[in-house]
């Protein structure tokens, strides 16, 4: 048995010294890391990419590149201080997303607490949870560590609020209502029992025919972000504070998993941005990550995401990018021209991709 032993022994090494290589090639095969993220936001990319470039995982990258445009209230449609909804509230949502166990962590309409990002990863690793909301997500939040209650509003969120109640609370995101006073409260016109005079006209103010006036590229800017690590894993994380002037409670596809964004280890990552209240009925993120499963390209997988939304809504306005494992991007768009930015080791430094609709 000794022979057969001795052969064995260099066998099992060589097969290891193997696998060693490979998982070597992975790290040093110039594809990775990646990070793409919606919109020009630099300097979240920038604090993603220094964090994957120095061997931090995919999660963790991503955490750093939404916690950076927190702070810098990227828009002022991301972290504290903007998009104020009905009652003059800054409210966030966030997503983090593990594409190797498919873990997700997410917060919605989370209150007095700015770290959206990290509120979400805070749930995705000390919970058994998807998602926590409200007020509650921020207690569990600060529980956990992180700083709060802090108001969310700004002197910037609150003025533009004044300015919109000044404007008779128009536009809103109401519909098929009357209101009692210029600004509500609201009642459905059916119960009034009639449909004329200063009533009907107020309806009409009321109802929302076009969302276009509502949605742009200033009151939807969602960083969703996706990061490819060294060793190949993806993770993709989103952050906003919503649609400026929503009703108060309303949850838009940022912490949504399958809309704003999603990742798989197998297959690549996408994110999205636009109105989020119809984007979310159509899941485009999970549309995208499984074409490309099936072997769609990303910039096919991406534009036939976007078309299943606009032969129902023509007027949306919205875009996805979607990365494969092999980094290959794309982006597409509906309504508005969208950009997104990329960093990777071929490049000297981020670029930022124009995608017309």
């Amino acid at each position: 048995m000794a022979p057969t032993n001795l052969i064995i022994a260099p066998l099992f090494l060589l097969t290891l010294f193997s696998l060693v290589r490979v998982q070597e090639g992975v790290e040093d095969s110039g594809k990775y890391p990646i990070v793409v993220s919606t919109w020009p936001f630099l300097e979240a990319v920038r604090a993603a990419w220094e964090a994957v470039d120095k061997g931090f995982n995919a999660v963790d990258a991503v955490v750093e590149g939404c916690s950076a445009c927190e702070e810098l209230r990227c828009d002022g449609t991301v972290g504290p201080g903007g998009s104020p909804d009905e009652n003059g509230e800054t409210t966030i949502d966030a997503l983090l997303m593990n594409g190797a166990t498919m873990e997700v962590g997410a917060v919605a309409s989370m209150r007095y607490v700015k770290d959206g990002i990290k509120a979400a990863r805070l749930v995705m690793q000390h919970t058994k949870h998807t998602m926590l909301v409200g007020e509650r997500a921020s207690i569990f939040a600060i529980s956990m560590g992180l700083s709060g209650p802090t108001n969310l509003s700004s002197s910037e969120s609150m003025e533009k609020w004044t300015r919109w109640k000044e404007n008779n609370c128009q536009p809103n995101f109401r519909k098929n209502v009357v209101p009692v006073g210029s600004c509500g409260p609201y009642q459905p016109k059916d119960n009034l029992g009639h449909n004329k005079g200063i009533c009907s006209e107020a309806s009409s103010i009321g109802t929302i025919e076009s969302r276009t006036c509502l949605v742009g590229p200033h009151s939807h800017d969602t960083i969703s972000m996706a990061v490819i690590d060294k060793m190949g894993h993806v993770a993709v994380g989103t952050s906003t504070n919503g649609a400026t002037f929503k009703i108060s409670g309303r949850v838009g596809d940022g912490p949504i998993a399958g809309s704003a964004a999603y990742a798989d280890d197998e297959v690549g990552a996408c994110g999205a941005t636009g109105d989020g209240d119809i984007m979310m009925r159509f899941l485009p993120c999970y549309q995208v990550v499984e074409s490309m499963r099936q072997g769609m390209e990303p910039e096919l997988a991406a534009k036939d995401a976007i078309s299943r939304i606009a032969r129902k809504f023509p007027d949306f306005m919205g875009a996805v990018v979607a990365i494969n494992k092999d980094g290959v991007h794309a982006g597409a768009c509906h309504g508005w021209t969208f950009q997104y930015s990329v960093r990777s080791p071929d490049m000297d430094d981020i670029k930022v991709f124009t995608v017309l609709p």
